[in-house]
């Protein structure tokens, strides 16, 4: 659920990325907020577990504005991949606004991801939330690695439903959609969000990430001879 602060000007919004371990969750969250400028981003929080951890950062995107006089706020959370770690995934889930359900593209994770998008499924029922009533985009990550299975498969099986969701290939190592991905989901919240508000701009405009400029290589030069 949004948190209005009037005091600030604020409307905050949590998007979970959500999914297996090792499936790349931290990497996105970690290019993210590697990329966002400082002056934009809070520090990224890191709590551990014995074998996996939950990460999180809010940023403050360029011109999301809307309502008039309001600017957003996106917290941006992992859940622990680690089935035994449940407890936490239902607490981080709490609230959330948009959700980044992240895939392993291997052969050998399919059960894995299956399993995991269950689980959401499950989690989210617990708190008597639809999946179909949360902004959801799917991520098909490690989409570089040899092993990985055809997109039509991964959508048979993890996006073969009557409300089908918007999907990606994300190299997250590389940053390859990383942020389309989350402009994605941002901008189905916030259509969601004018829908729902009784004082809003006719259509939201777009989401622009405000990101730090790629850091330029300096030009090698031969040694005079």
């Amino acid at each position: 659920m949004s948190i209005i602060n009037y005091a600030s000007r604020e409307i905050q919004f949590k998007i979970v990325y959500y999914g297996p371990a090792l499936c790349g969750k931290t990497t996105n969250l970690a290019y993210i907020h590697q990329r966002v400028n400082p002056q934009n981003r809070g520090d990224l929080v890191s709590l551990a577990t014995a074998a996996d951890r939950t990460l999180f950062f809010d940023f403050l995107p360029l011109n999301a504005v809307v309502i008039k006089g309001f600017v957003t706020k996106f917290q941006l959370y992992t859940v622990p991949g680690q089935v035994i770690y449940n407890a936490t995934r239902q607490l981080v889930l709490r609230s959330c606004d948009g959700l980044v359900f992240v895939a392993d593209s291997q052969w050998e994770k399919m059960e894995e991801n299956v399993e995991s998008f269950k689980n959401l499924v499950d989690n989210l029922v617990r708190q008597n939330v639809a999946i179909d009533d949360v902004p959801c985009v799917l991520e098909y990550n490690k989409r570089d690695l040899p092993n990985v299975a055809p997109l039509n498969y991964m959508e048979y099986v993890l996006n073969n439903r009557k409300k089908r969701l918007q999907s990606f290939e994300v190299i997250s190592s590389t940053g390859q959609n990383v942020f389309a991905t989350l402009n994605a989901v941002s901008q189905i919240l916030l259509h969601k969000f004018s829908k729902q508000s009784e004082v809003t701009q006719a259509t939201p405009p777009p989401v622009a990430i405000p990101v730090e400029p790629p850091t330029r290589t300096p030009e090698k030069r031969s040694a005079p001879v």
